[in-house]
């Protein structure tokens, strides 16, 4: 067992004495009828005669803050999710029992307050305590109020006094919710349906990436938590399910740095009879309107540029942005061995299992990717990176783009491979990569190749990654930041 500081055995002793007096020192139920937030919007611009004239009451509750004051009357400001109220408390009001309850807390403690609403001589809309209400001992004191919590990974390690101390944690905490709820608002308004679709499977697939497994012990089965919504949400469009959306959690066994979580939030979206032009403007609309309706502006300012989201985004095929950067035309046919030269002499990596498109990518992610500053739509990936997307009339390529802002990707789509031949092969091809060393290579899924089989519309699909969205809106460099419980490392 753990020994208490000296201020944590005050604490203690405290929260007896509360219950000596017939309090339960963690409280019961308080009716709220006000908060910070409406105070001030409120009665923000009365005078205190205004503020005598309307007689407002209110009851309001939150943590103590900060506590000044000697004799029979003192202040303290409470904090509630949106900030704070300062409270002027007197004896004469609230009576001696309850000025002792006042007299006797300790910053962190969470108490109801039950008074009127009026502005000191100083000029602080306050509100006159008439009832003090102890609600909640805290048995551990708050950090400093200037220090708060310094170490950063302790930040998100007890992220619930993070949130405490840190105002733009909790700004983070609330954009959030809102920007996923502009991304709700959008899809449903133009007939998108959302839908939920397992978390386990026992297939690998609708991306490239490294998977968690787990077991399932009554079916005695390996199971992955999934990496991708993709193949039922287009199994969904086989089956007459036009327009639907999933927001989820996605699981990538893989590592973690500013921009990756192995649990991380994407939505995605397919909508049968369209394309990836379709999902350009779909992409377009999303980002826009979640910038506007989080900050009531079209202009961002993100990684020391300003983005203007008024504007239409740019488009660019992946061939043309390398040439641009390295005077290498890939669109000129050349056999692998010509590729890993041209590799070898930039100083690009490969591996084993890469063929000419694979290594097409990694020049475009070597020396064109953290140069795209305005929103921009890459275009036409090769087909070896993309088992899923229409091929193009050049069937190296396919009909994808990804969308990079300032140097980092931010969404994906395609026009939907809806042909099960062609399918079935890309499928086979995979499992040629995973035999190669490929551990990101997708699963050849016998189900989804049949539901191709049944028909499924020529169709769009985009999938946009939430966190590095609420990163981008909120100016967060580090992806912890934006998920309130993010994964640590042991202590």
């Amino acid at each position: 067992m753990r020994e208490y500081t000296e201020q944590e055995l005050v604490r203690r002793e405290k929260a007896k004495k509360l219950v000596e007096r017939g309090i339960d020192p963690f409280g019961s139920r308080f009716d709220v009828t006000s908060d910070s937030k409406t105070i001030k919007e409120l009665y923000g611009e009365c005078t205190n005669e205004e503020l005598e004239e309307k007689d407002i009451e209110v009851s309001v509750a939150g943590r103590i803050m900060t506590k000044r004051g000697k004799g029979k009357a003192g202040f303290m400001h409470i904090q509630d999710k949106y900030g704070q109220i300062q409270i002027y408390v007197k004896l004469d009001n609230v009576g001696e029992q309850e000025y002792e309850l006042f007299d006797m807390a300790d910053i962190g403690d969470i108490v109801g307050i039950k008074g009127k609403v009026f502005r000191t001589h100083m000029g602080e809309l306050s509100v006159k305590a008439l009832e003090y209400i102890h609600l909640s001992k805290a048995l551990r004191p708050l950090p400093e109020k200037y220090h708060g919590l310094t170490d950063v990974e302790e930040r998100f390690r007890r992220r619930y006094v993070d949130l405490i101390m840190n105002e733009d944690a909790r700004r983070i905490a609330f954009m959030r919710p809102k920007i996923i709820r502009s991304i709700q608002n959008y899809l449903d308004s133009n007939g998108y349906v959302e839908v939920e679709t397992p978390i386990l499977g026992t297939i690998l697939g609708g991306a490239a990436a490294k998977p968690f497994i787990t077991h399932h012990n009554t079916l005695d089965l390996d199971m992955y938590l999934r990496i991708a919504t993709e193949l039922n949400l287009k199994r969904l469009l086989v089956g007459g399910m036009d327009a639907v959306y999933e927001i989820g959690r996605l699981f990538r066994n893989e590592g973690m740095d500013r921009k990756h979580n192995p649990e991380f939030t994407t939505v995605e979206l397919y909508k049968a009879y369209s394309d990836l032009d379709g999902m350009k403007k779909v992409c377009e609309d999303i980002f826009r309107k979640c910038v506007y309706d989080a900050t009531g502006s079209y202009v961002l300012n993100w990684k020391d540029h300003e983005i203007d989201f008024s504007k239409p985004f740019k488009s660019a095929n992946m061939v043309d942005l390398i040439k641009e950067k390295t005077g290498i035309d890939f669109y000129k046919e050349m056999t692998i061995d010509e590729a890993k030269k041209l590799a070898r002499e930039h100083n690009v990596e490969i591996q084993d299992h890469f063929e000419v498109g694979h290594i097409i990518n990694a020049f475009f992610e070597t020396f064109v990717e953290e140069t795209l500053i305005e929103p921009t739509f890459v275009c036409e990936y090769p087909i070896e990176v993309s088992p899923l997307a229409k091929k193009c009339k050049d069937e190296r390529f396919t009909q994808r783009f990804e969308i990079f802002i300032c140097g980092s990707e931010y969404g994906n789509a395609f026009t939907e491979l809806n042909d099960p031949i062609d399918q079935l092969e890309r499928f086979e091809n995979q499992l040629k990569e995973k035999n190669l060393g490929n551990d990101e290579a997708n699963d050849l899924d016998e189900d989804y190749v049949e539901a191709l089989e049944y028909g499924m519309p020529p169709a769009g699909g985009l999938g946009i990654g939430i966190d590095r969205l609420v990163m981008m809106i909120t100016g967060s460099e580090n992806i912890r930041e934006v998920i309130l419980f993010p994964h640590m490392k042991n202590k």
